[in-house]
């Protein structure tokens, strides 16, 4: 796994997720790795893996395995960064908006007032 790519998969974060399943028999499930990928560049990949058992495993003639399973998730993590920054520009023009808001109906209950007067 760690030699994929000229070592692109060497990420030392993962490394140490990948070691602790066969001596753990442990799993991990959404790990989230982002890195630079010489020809694709910045990808974000979420990772699920787990220890698969087989008859004779353990043995030589079956060395333990593990599945892992990798989804490219780069796309939705950029249209969930692009969601969030029109979310927060949407909210300050709305606080904007209100304070406005908020300014012409002290004038008009202002001016109400002195109408009743």
């Amino acid at each position: 796994m760690y030699e994929l790519g000229n070592g692109q998969w060497n990420i030392s974060a993962l490394r140490r997720f990948l070691d602790d399943i066969l001596p753990k028999n442990s799993h991990f499930k959404g790990f989230e790795v982002t890195h630079d990928f010489p020809i694709i560049g910045r990808k974000t990949m979420l990772l699920n893996a787990r220890r698969i058992y087989r008859e004779g495993g353990g043995s030589v003639l079956f060395p333990p395995i593990i599945l892992l399973a990798i989804e490219d998730v780069s796309e939705m993590m950029n249209v969930a960064e692009m969601l969030a920054r029109h979310t927060n520009v949407f909210e300050e023009k709305m606080n904007e908006r209100t304070q406005m808001l908020e300014m012409q109906i002290k004038e008009l209950q202002k001016v109400i007032h002195q109408l009743k007067k």
